[in-house]
């Protein structure tokens, strides 16, 4: 009677984990001093996979652990790294089941881009495996039985979890072993075997009969809800649908003989009897139709003893009328088997590879809050940068300090000479001009990768596009111009972050023009510096005047306000904050990030103190400015106005001029072409991503292609053979009644001829690199 049906295992290809994960590990964390753990750890979870699906599984607890432990491992990793088609690409591929291959050696399997089909085919085997170590148990020991009931509610809970989930994990329709209605069917089966062992366990520890009567109906009642959902699915093995129906028998006699005997210890001979007798008919009709998958010879024997018994008690000694089977009141049920929860992680030696890297959630959310605070900062600072230039204009305009260096009128103010001094010390004309000359080899290198990027997704696409049109609705996968949109909307974006470069580098240029006879000026030795500002009549009258010394006294305290800000600006730049740990802690809080509310409530706490003190700065300086150009006012005023004054003063506002526009061009060309080779590093990256993407999908190419072909000889030969008869429907099962064989024996299933079509592109889950944010004060690439 012990007849247990067990579930064969998928088979898969091998896959390496190593190359796309250590690339995924340098590209993300790089100078990071996790790497190297990283790195160990991908090496370990590829090594795990081999274990646990590149050889054959013996049936013992210690493989099934190592399915677990591969299975909790996919969970744990899972949302550590962006597994999509358009992102991380890795493709696996799985065999159906139950196919047993067609006429050339082909099986029907499926080939996905999707960590949720791996994990739904190790839970399968894992399930599969559980069901074959149950199946192998010594049931008449009492360590066998309990072993046998846990890994068959095991393996019931595995396969309920993967009808629950396969269709969101794979958002494809899967083969026919791992959909929801196969897996439905197989969690009922081993749920029935469960109950069927916890009957067996009772009846071994010698419990009521009025219990055990109710395990053994509970049984039969599971056994025929299987069967009933089992009978037209013919891609299950032949023997299954037999076994489903025998049993379903077996447990209801089981049933009546134990519930018999609390009829006896009634003293209800009468439904004794009846009971028996109904319990005779179904192992009779089992006997019958059924020998071959289930022996009843033993329960058989059983009940016609007892059967024989209790008539001849009753004939000589009880003379009790002996019911109609539909008069005997239910038997009542107790469903001790239960599917095991599915709650990673499941296996016991089980230890995160990756404990310490955050999940993809934070590092989106990581990399949103970074640009957020780069905003912030850059917002604040270029508001200060933008106030000392606004003040240096103003300065320049009014020729100060020159003004008031220059009393003399023959000679070069001191704050021109340091001017002069300090320009050459930096490389005068000479270091501008590299760098702009530097500028379109730089651009023209980014364009090259830009476009080399979005040429190799071209030409694949027109590939799949020309595969799509010769085969129709064969060519089953996703398109390529569906698939690289997300790649595409970057190429766009990147281009549109040149052509602003281009604009911006023009407009240094044109300033650079406007200045550079000024900046020349101020390169030449101090002789002939002093030789070209024109002279005028000396002024000495208004040396050490109260105008003067008002004047030098404001500019001396614009220069404080000035150096203030320098030291505000670093101290903005060097602000830190840790938020992966409170976007971790709002994960486990709440299973998901409120990205936008924590950071601003962060960057509000971090930076209002300082956004205070730059307000501040700037009602500082403007209440400076509007008093030095009262002073200057007044100042100009007591001056001699003459020609010769007139044009000193123009020249010396040029050259003051010349010099702020010399330090602001510089500070542009130097972030410029820090920006173009930030942007190489960046641009390459997303070159690799293509480059991945485009390799994996030759990859599915090339075997979708063979798929195809070998699928259209294959249809071609079937279709010259005359096509099976129909199989006809099984019996339904009714309570309380013997079950029929079905008219035919199960056929077998020809392979579906479906191709491994891959899954739509999953929601990207932001770049695996972190996005350019520029310097503080930024427009495009640098400030203008």
């Amino acid at each position: 009677m012990a007849t247990f049906i067990s579930v064969p295992l998928k088979k898969s290809s091998e896959v390496d984990l190593v190359k796309p994960l250590s690339k995924f590990v340098t590209t993300t964390y790089q100078g990071s001093e996790e790497q190297a753990e990283y790195h160990r750890a991908v090496e370990e979870l590829n090594k795990l996979r081999k274990s646990a699906l590149g050889r054959p599984l013996d049936k013992h607890d210690s493989s099934l652990e190592i399915l677990l432990r591969y299975y909790d491992q996919l969970c744990a990793v899972e949302p550590k790294f962006p597994f999509s088609e358009n992102q991380l690409c890795l493709t696996f591929t799985w065999k159906d089941a139950f196919d047993k291959g067609s006429l050339f050696g082909g099986s029907v399997k499926l080939a996905l881009a999707s960590l949720g089909y791996e994990k739904t085919c190790v839970l399968f085997n894992s399930a599969a495996l559980a069901s074959q170590i149950a199946a192998e148990q010594n049931l008449d020991s009492d360590e066998g039985l309990k072993a046998a009931a846990k890994y068959y509610q095991l393996a019931s809970g595995a396969f309920g979890h993967i009808k629950d989930t396969v269709l969101s994990a794979l958002n494809r329709e899967p083969t026919m072993d791992i959909s929801p209605e196969t897996v439905g069917t197989l969690s009922l089966i081993m749920l029935a075997q469960a109950q069927e062992v916890f009957f067996l366990k009772a009846t071994s520890d010698k419990m009521r009969d009025g219990v055990i009567a109710k395990l053994a109906n509970q049984a039969a009642d599971f056994y025929g809800d299987a069967f009933k959902q089992c009978q037209y699915k013919d891609n299950l093995p032949k023997e299954v649908l037999p076994v489903l129906a025998a049993k379903h028998c077996i447990m209801q006699a089981n049933a009546e003989l134990h519930q018999s005997m609390v009829a006896k210890q009634k003293k209800h001979f009468g439904e004794e009897i009846a009971r028996l007798q109904h319990a005779a008919e179904l192992v009779k009709t089992v006997a019958s139709r059924y020998d071959e998958y289930v022996s009843v010879k033993d329960l058989s024997e059983k009940i016609n003893r007892a059967l024989t018994a209790a008539k001849k008690d009753n004939d000589f000694i009880y003379n009790e009328r002996v019911p109609e089977v539909k008069d005997l009141e239910h038997i009542g049920k107790a469903a001790l088997a239960k599917p095991t929860a599915i709650t990673p992680p499941i296996s016991q030696k089980f230890s995160d590879l990756f404990e310490k890297m955050v999940p993809m959630a934070v590092q989106q959310s990581m990399s949103i809050y970074n640009q957020r605070k780069a905003e912030t900062v850059n917002r604040l600072v270029g508001t200060m940068r933008e106030a000392t230039n606004l003040c240096n204009g103003v300065l320049a305009s009014l020729n100060l300090p020159a003004a008031l260096e220059d009393l003399s009128g023959d000679s070069i103010p001191q704050s021109i000479v340091e001017k002069s001094h300090a320009i050459i010390q930096q490389g005068g004309l000479q270091s501008i001009e590299q760098l702009i000359k530097g500028l379109p080899e730089l651009l023209t290198c980014n364009r090259e990768i830009l476009d080399e990027s979005l040429k190799m997704l071209n030409d694949e696409e027109t590939t799949d596009n020309e595969l799509r049109s010769k085969f129709n609705q064969r060519w089953n996968r996703t398109p390529s111009s569906d698939l690289y949109k997300p790649l595409r909307a970057e190429g766009a974006n990147f281009r549109n972050i040149l052509d602003k470069a281009v604009q911006a580098d023009q407009v240094v240029r044109d300033r650079y023009n406007t200045h550079c006879e000024m900046i020349a000026l101020l390169c030449k030795p101090e002789n002939e510096l002093n030789a070209a500002i024109p002279s005028a009549n000396p002024t000495k009258t208004l040396q050490g005047s109260e105008v003067v010394n008002v004047l030098q006294s404001l500019l001396a305290q614009l220069d404080e306000v000035k150096r203030e800000r320098e030291a505000l600006e670093g101290e903005i730049k060097a602000v830190t904050f840790d938020m992966s740990v409170t976007f971790l802690t709002a994960l486990a809080q709440d299973g998901a990030i409120n990205e936008e509310q924590l950071s601003l409530a962060q960057l509000d706490q971090l930076y209002s103190s300082y956004n205070q003190r730059v307000q501040a700065s700037l009602r500082k300086q403007e209440e400076l400015l509007g008093q030095v150009q009262t002073s200057h006012q007044e100042f100009s005023n007591l001056k001699q106005s003459n020609s010769e004054a007139n044009q000193r003063e123009e020249v010396l506002k040029k050259l003051a001029s010349a010099h702020d526009s010399y330090v602001e061009i510089s500070s542009n060309l130097r972030e410029g072409t820090k920006f173009y080779n930030d942007l190489t590093e960046i641009l390459l990256k997303f070159q690799n991503k293509c480059s991945d993407i485009v390799f994996a999908r030759k990859t599915e190419r090339d075997e979708l292609l063979k798929y195809v072909l070998v699928s259209t000889v294959l249809s071609y030969c079937l279709t010259s053979k005359a096509a099976p008869p129909a199989r006809p429907p099984p019996p339904a099962i009714t309570p309380q009644a013997a079950i029929g064989p079905p008219a035919n024996p199960l056929p077998a299933v020809p392979p579906t001829n479906n191709p491994p079509p891959v899954a739509p592109p999953a929601q990207a889950q932001g770049p695996p690199y972190p996005t350019y944010q520029g310097y503080p004060g930024c427009v495009f690439h640098y400030t203008i």
